[in-house]
């Protein structure tokens, strides 16, 4: 459906709403064209994607939403943040006489401060122009990979949804995005679950400078919701009301609880992909082009229709313009001064960077939400025993959370089926919450985001499965890009409570992409806790601590350990094992074995054949921020040697981080190298006999373990 507005539409139009759309679309104007006057004096560090030209889309399609509502933006998203942010503090309204009040003088202050890297900035500097989020405001983030939010905002639209709520949220994204698979997938599983969630393309016509009919056969990107069920619009982006009018027809079908609606908006960006310099000046547009999009300007636009239909005159709309640029001014005033040492330019205010102890700080929480938890070490509690699978420990677990804590929703490819996904690790789940266990497309990218969006929304708290690890890489940008980094990124302080779950599956045959270990690439990787639990006891309470926790922890489980027989405490399904608590399996003195996972049973089968007389230590929590080192260093300091025994390939190894940090922190105590146990530098293939080369187990660990002792001297 293509929407247009005829003289009736505007005359027809509140006038409260042209004025606040004339407002803003005049502050975010004058407040990209400092942006951009900022950049051009090298104030801006990193770029400045201006939206000049493109405000119409946002101001008309923002406007009429409540704060409740979501909006995620793309790395060109200066002008949905403010919009979406104006329209919160001014309640939807603002009064042209009096444009700018305290609250929304506030917000363009704190904008440019984020833009320019400042810890008044919304997200304390780190976020930058790509990165601008404010929850409070319904902002959820913008992104700086191309299409990389959307999922995010099917994963908030879901929450809404299942909230009992009639809020929607709006995916805003550019032309190009509509080729990422990211997109798509998210398209398709919005549809499926009739999510409320607008896909907003701001179709400006180029992809940095490659024109929209050089990659598409269908250059009507709205096209694109038609495959999967989904109602769309095209509207001129140019023309805000015919906008507002697009968005207020979508949203009558999202609240409605009918599913996704595609927008798209026609724009034109009028400058270059970053800086101040138009299209023409790289040679992929023309300057008869810029000069015809200039002439449909949407803030002349709009000016134009109040003033034939006499609700403003040339001077009041000089008077808005004067508010605008006196509200950027004096935000920019509080930003800037002189420069004391180059004479003629400006600097920013020293004092208003961000410490630089703030580097690291909410890269993880800290873990206090663990502090009211009963925390029980397996090891030292003498109660009965119930004899169990490790595999039905996974399941009774995830039974037991999720009958007390009803935000917990699990979600995957197969979960909800064949009585508890391939391996029965959720049995009985969907029987028992089936409005809670989400049988997933394939479609990795879009499932795994979804459930990062729901984290960051804070109403559920998802446990997100891969069946193999493997599939990971193929929602890589959602794991590392995006969850991994969000809570970092926007300010430290948001958190993203989100399990992710795997297993290994060495020595199942499946071949060179079901098989690896995923730890050593997580270790090396942004914002993300890592456990893997050598016993069903063990695991109970390390899930019910990444349930509880307040990051994203992958938690990676064997095939190995699915079927063994094992015990748990009889009745107790409740305690947690945080974060910094290794455990020693074995005592010994001759030599510290490292190790995770179903590698304990091979080292301790290793330690038993040689005799050495080792200490064997189950690290289950691996990741840098949830070590125990003062386990380790404890063990190092009696025994003067270290091995780490791992089961997958040595280029991603865990145990080529671990030994980096284990000779820089305990070199002195150190009598040898430190030695690792690792697989072949191949995946694991088909062949019985190739796979078993290719992977670590007892025999690997006995010829290491007598390597150690005659590098000590020993026979």
């Amino acid at each position: 459906m293509e929407i247009t507005t005829t003289a009736a539409d505007w005359k027809a139009a509140d006038p409260k709403l042209l004025a606040t759309m004339l407002g803003q679309l005049h502050l975010i104007r004058a407040f990209e064209e400092r942006v951009l006057e900022l950049a051009g004096e090298g104030l801006v560090h990193g770029p400045a994607h201006s939206s000049i030209g493109q405000e119409g889309g946002a101001v008309g399609s923002i406007v009429g939403l409540r704060s409740s509502d979501g909006i995620g933006g793309s790395h060109r998203g200066h002008h949905q943040f403010l919009a979406k942010a104006i329209t919160h503090v001014s309640g939807g309204s603002l009064d042209l006489g009096h444009l700018v009040t305290d609250d929304v003088q506030v917000v363009l202050q704190r904008t440019l401060a984020e833009i320019l890297g400042l810890a008044q900035g919304y997200c304390r500097g780190r976020g930058g122009s790509m990165h601008l989020q404010w929850l409070e405001a319904g902002a959820l983030g913008t992104n700086a990979i191309v299409g990389g939010g959307v999922p995010f905002a099917a994963g908030n639209a879901w929450a809404q949804k299942h909230s009992g709520t009639t809020d929607i949220t709006v995916a805003c994204f550019g032309d190009g995005a509509t080729n990422i698979g990211s997109v798509l997938e998210t398209m398709n599983l919005a549809a499926a679950w009739k999510l409320p969630l607008a896909f907003f393309i701001e179709n400006n016509l180029y992809a940095v400078s490659t024109r929209i009919e050089e990659v598409t056969a269908e250059p009507r990107l709205s096209a694109r919701g038609l495959g999967f069920g989904i109602p769309a619009y095209r509207v001129d982006g140019m023309d805000p009301l015919a906008v507002h009018l697009a968005m207020v027809a979508a949203e009558e079908h999202l609240r409605a609880g009918e599913g996704p609606a595609v927008i798209e908006a026609e724009v034109y960006r009028y400058f270059h992909q970053n800086g101040p310099y138009p299209g023409s000046a790289f040679g992929y547009r023309t300057k008869d082009e810029e000069a015809e999009w200039r002439e449909r300007d949407p803030v002349t636009r709009v000016e134009r229709e109040m003033t034939r239909l006499g609700l403003i005159d040339e001077e009041q709309v000089e008077a808005v313009r004067r508010q605008a640029a006196a509200a950027i001014d004096a935000a920019t005033a509080e930003l800037i001064e002189a420069d004391p040492e180059a004479e003629g330019q400006r600097r920013i205010r020293p004092e208003l960077w961000p410490d630089p102890a703030f580097v690291d700080v909410g890269v993880r929480g800290d873990a206090g939400e663990l502090d009211a938890r009963r925390v029980l070490e397996p090891t030292a509690d003498t109660r009965e025993r119930e004899e169990t699978k490790y595999v039905d420990a996974v399941a009774g677990v995830m039974e037991r959370r999720m009958s007390e804590d009803p935000r917990i929703v699990v979600l995957g490819e197969d979960v909800h089926r064949l009585k508890g996904g391939t391996n029965g690790a959720t049995k009985n789940l969907s029987t028992k919450f089936p409005d809670r266990v989400l049988g997933t497309p394939i479609s990795e990218n879009a499932f795994a985001g979804l459930g990062g969006g729901m984290a960051l929304d804070g109403r559920f708290r998802p446990v997100v499965e891969f069946m193999y690890p493997d599939f990971m890489w193929v929602a890589a940008d959602q794991v590392f890009n995006q969850i991994g980094k969000a809570r970092h990124m926007f300010g430290g302080e948001n958190p993203v409570p989100l399990v992710l779950r795997t297993k290994v599956a060495m020595g199942s045959g499946y071949g060179s992409q079901h098989l690896m270990d995923p730890a050593g690439i997580f270790a090396t990787s942004s914002g993300w806790r890592i456990a893997a639990a050598s016993t069903a006891e063990d695991y109970v309470g390390i899930m019910n601590a990444a349930l509880a926790l307040d990051d994203p922890v992958l938690v990676i489980e064997h095939v190995d350990l699915y079927n063994e027989k094992d015990t748990v405490i009889a009745g107790d399904l409740d305690y947690v094992i945080p974060p910094g608590t290794a455990v020693v399996r074995r005592a010994g003195a001759e030599v510290t074995v490292l190790t995770y996972l179903s590698m304990v049973k091979h080292s301790l089968e290793a330690i038993e054949q040689t005799g050495i007389d080792a200490e064997l230590i189950d690290l289950r929590w691996l990741d840098r921020a949830s070590i125990d080192w003062d386990t380790i260093e404890a063990s190092v300091r009696k025994t003067n040697a270290v091995l780490i025994v791992e089961q997958g390939a040595r280029g991603t190894s865990y145990g080529g981080w671990l030994s980096d940090e284990i000779q820089r922190r305990l070199f002195d105590w150190l009598d040898q190298p430190v030695q690792r146990v690792t697989g072949s530098d191949s995946s694991p293939s088909i062949s019985k006999v190739l796979e078993r080369a290719a992977i670590a187990r007892t025999e690997e660990v006995v010829d290491a373990l007598q390597l150690v002792r005659r590098d000590a001297g020993g026979a």
